[in-house]
């Protein structure tokens, strides 16, 4: 018979906990910054840091349709929330 114990503050996080949700990402952008974002412009703006989103499901009926593009301060707070969370490293992605 082994015996062993194990800390869980040193076990490595799942992705799933890795992961902030978006209502997340949204309730702290609101809390901090003072500012209502969509899902469509957190996504945008984690597209543009090389960070993996879901398909989407809900596109467009015609492909000349024009998406609305984030506000730069909306994009800072996203990126300020996104650092908060842990899935973007402060030293990447700030350049358009």
């Amino acid at each position: 018979m082994i015996e062993v114990e194990i800390e869980l503050d040193e076990l490595d996080l799942t992705s799933a906990e890795s992961k902030a949700t978006y209502a997340e990402i949204k309730d702290y952008v609101l809390k901090e910054h003072g500012l209502k974002v969509s899902n469509l412009y957190i996504s945008q703006i984690k597209r543009k840091c090389g960070i993996e989103v879901g398909e989407n499901y809900n596109l467009p009926k015609s492909e000349d349709s024009r998406q609305p593009q984030c506000l730069e301060e909306k994009e800072k707070a996203i990126r300020d929330a996104l650092e908060h969370v842990g899935l973007l490293n402060k030293a990447v992605c700030y350049v358009k």
